[in-house]
């Protein structure tokens, strides 16, 4: 069973139908037991920072996906709370990943949120990533926010908006995109597949 980290994020329903779609059982909960014995957890996000991190220190939660040992999966502004810090809010984060996020800057010629289709490359360490397994090379994935991860150690893909930004992370048995898979057609269910099926 798949758990999926209950803090009032917005996709939830999106992952639980992607998921449904792949015949994966979850469940939503917030409950630190069930988080701690699930065999995966998604930990997803659409929302606000300081918000967010709010619940989980509330609940005790912040301890608890820290201290998972199962494969853990960040999605969007989950994978923007498993950083160091976010300018959004000024918000202290998990610390799981070592990079901070910043919020992108307007300019004459992007528009803020980055909304839409666009690539993750594989200018990093995308060829030895089990998460991104069988994708072809600068594939398109939909992302929408506002904030992005900056370029660090556990960057396993980029994209450029505005700047080059970390679109996935790898860390021991932690893993993130700012891109959402559930919304990605072809490639983010493969991207899901491959975590399911570590």
């Amino acid at each position: 069973m798949i758990a999926i980290v209950k803090y009032n994020a917005g996709n939830i329903g999106s992952v639980t139908n992607a998921l449904n779609r792949l015949g994966v059982e979850s469940k939503v909960t917030d409950d630190p037991t069930e988080l701690k014995t699930a065999e995966k957890v998604i930990f997803p996000g659409v929302g606000e920072a300081g918000t967010a991190m709010k619940y989980l220190r509330e609940r005790g939660l912040d301890q608890v996906i820290k201290e998972l040992k199962q494969p853990v999966l960040g999605i969007c502004l989950g994978m923007q709370l498993m950083c160091n810090h976010s300018e959004e809010g000024d918000t202290d984060c998990l610390r799981i990943f070592d990079a901070d996020v910043k919020r992108f800057l307007n300019t004459s010629e992007f528009k803020v949120p980055h909304m839409g289709w666009n690539s993750i490359n594989s200018e990093f360490r995308i060829q030895n990533s089990e998460l991104l397994a069988s994708l072809e090379t600068n594939v398109d994935v939909y992302y929408v926010h506002s904030y992005c991860a900056e370029i660090c150690e556990s960057t396993i893909s980029s994209c450029d908006y505005i700047l080059p930004f970390s679109s996935a992370l790898q860390k021991d048995n932690f893993y993130a995109t700012q891109f959402h898979p559930e919304k990605s057609a072809t490639v983010g269910e493969q991207i899901l597949r491959n975590f399911i099926e570590f």
